[in-house]
């Protein structure tokens, strides 16, 4: 080919053009991951990027979130790089968020600084918000951080209530019965317990977020059951859990309330198919209201009853159903004992209620300056410690209360525990064995290896 000098032009012009489209393309580019983000995890836990519920409580949040994290410097050459995965972490926050702000104080250097704060181990974490603050030591998990931020929003500081000695399912209590665990849960969302002696006590404390009557076992006096009724009557906030249609002495709270529970406990053959006992009652449909607005997990109530109840023009309420369980069961009539195994029943048409059948009401009511909220679920295993972690029995849980103390902007979809976060090593020698293959093969024996044979090739090719 002949090369001239209107050909060297060309060939001139040709790459300048080249240049500028490629820097003219970087520049787009940089533009528009400036504007737009796009991020897709794979992980099997998607643990690079925030859950729904994580995001739902950074959305009620509107001021900022300023994290100040006392650490010492990184160190990566003896693997120390906590600064760079507090950044990564805070990152997922930040991507949601924008005003999410994360700054480092060495505790070396800044000695009195800690002191002043409280600070006691390193990478200890200030997290403030709306004037108030908590601390949060390493490690550092979405569900404890997004805990804390629940945390700090809530405004509504006010006890829980809850009844005992007639054999209720306690909140702080440890056996398969009580609801502990989910205690536990309410207690990490900020949530304090208060336990009124109503045999002392003149009334039900008035400046309680609610009172929990989670399914005695014994009749209460009708001393206590007066109070209650006040306390119900005087707008206080109530969760009522039942085991069965015995009311235990609170015939007067359920009359006021209007509300009746059935005798028969729900059947669901659909219980069969996940090889559970049929008086286990599975729910994925429920009301359109605040607490399970948007709330597609399924959940699992045994041994439920029926919960109807009636609006009052008299007394103003108004009832909204919450859950409709056993789509395919229906409501047994004959009497079953609690617990009884091995159940064999069959719907009798025209004695049996065919499901789906309503084991949850939320009532409300306009008093004085401020509303006022019960829920009645006929059925208290559903949070027990034994069934808690079923499905979406917590995250319902923890709606009703957050419903019922005022909170409606945290009702949302709790975050869940990453799955594949932690590895367990066997404590034999040769689980340590095929541990300490396995990590040094990934960082040593097959990069060296490639290398090798990248050299081995390259040399067979020489001498080709």
């Amino acid at each position: 080919m002949k090369i001239n000098s209107k050909f060297r032009w060309q060939l001139l012009a040709q790459n300048w053009m080249f240049v500028l489209v490629f820097l003219a393309l970087v520049v787009m580019l940089g533009y528009l991951s400036s504007q737009y983000r796009w991020a897709k995890d794979i992980t099997q836990a998607n643990r690079n990027i925030l859950t729904q519920g994580s995001v739902n409580v950074l959305k009620q949040m509107d001021g900022d979130i300023n994290i100040t994290v006392f650490a010492t410097n990184d160190d990566a050459n003896n693997g120390d790089t906590f600064r760079k995965g507090m950044l990564d972490f805070v990152a997922r926050y930040q991507r949601e968020k924008k005003n999410v702000f994360i700054k480092f104080i060495n505790p070396s250097e800044e000695p009195k600084m800690a002191q002043e704060a409280g600070v006691k181990v390193d990478g200890e974490t200030i997290v403030e918000y709306n004037k108030r603050s908590e601390h949060i030591t390493p490690p550092f998990a979405e569900q404890e951080m997004t805990n804390l931020l629940v945390r700090l929003s809530r405004t509504n500081n006010q006890p829980v209530m809850y009844l005992d000695g007639h054999g209720e399912r306690l909140l702080q209590g440890v056996k398969n019965h009580d609801l502990g665990e989910f205690g536990k849960q309410l207690e990490s969302k900020g949530f304090k317990f208060a336990n009124p002696d109503l045999t002392i006590a003149q009334d039900v404390p008035a400046n309680g977020a609610m009172l929990v009557i989670a399914a005695p076992q014994v009749d209460i006096s009708a001393v206590e059951a007066k109070k209650i009724k006040a306390y119900i009557e005087a707008g206080g906030n109530v969760l009522w859990l039942l085991d069965d249609d015995n009311l235990h002495g609170l015939q007067e709270v359920a009359d006021y309330l209007g509300i009746k529970v059935s005798a028969g406990i729900v059947v669901d053959r659909a219980a069969e198919q996940y090889g559970a006992d049929p008086k286990m009652a599975f729910a994925s449909l429920y009301g359109d209201h605040p607490i399970t607005r948007n709330f597609m997990l399924r959940t699992v109530f045994p041994e439920a009853h029926e919960v109807d109840g009636q609006a009052s023009d008299d007394l103003g309420w108004k009832v909204g159903r919450l859950i409709d369980v056993a789509p395919n069961g229906w409501l047994e009539s004959d009497k079953i004992p609690a617990g009884a195994q091995n159940l064999k029943v069959r719907f009798d048409q025209g004695k049996d209620k065919a499901g789906p059948i309503n084991v949850g009401v939320a009532l409300e009511r306009q008093y004085g300056k401020k509303g006022q909220r019960v829920v009645v679920i006929g059925n208290a295993n559903f949070l027990a410690n034994t069934f808690i972690t079923n499905g979406g029995n917590l995250d319902l849980g923890i709606n009703i209360i957050n419903w019922l103390a005022g909170d409606d902007r945290l009702i949302t979809i709790q975050p869940m525990p990453l799955k594949d976060i932690n590895v367990t090593i066997p404590a034999t020698d040769q689980g340590r064995l095929v541990a300490w293959s396995v990590f040094h093969a990934f960082q040593y024996f097959i990069p060296v290896g490639l290398f090798v044979a990248g050299l081995f090739l390259w040399w067979r090719r020489r001498k080709a």
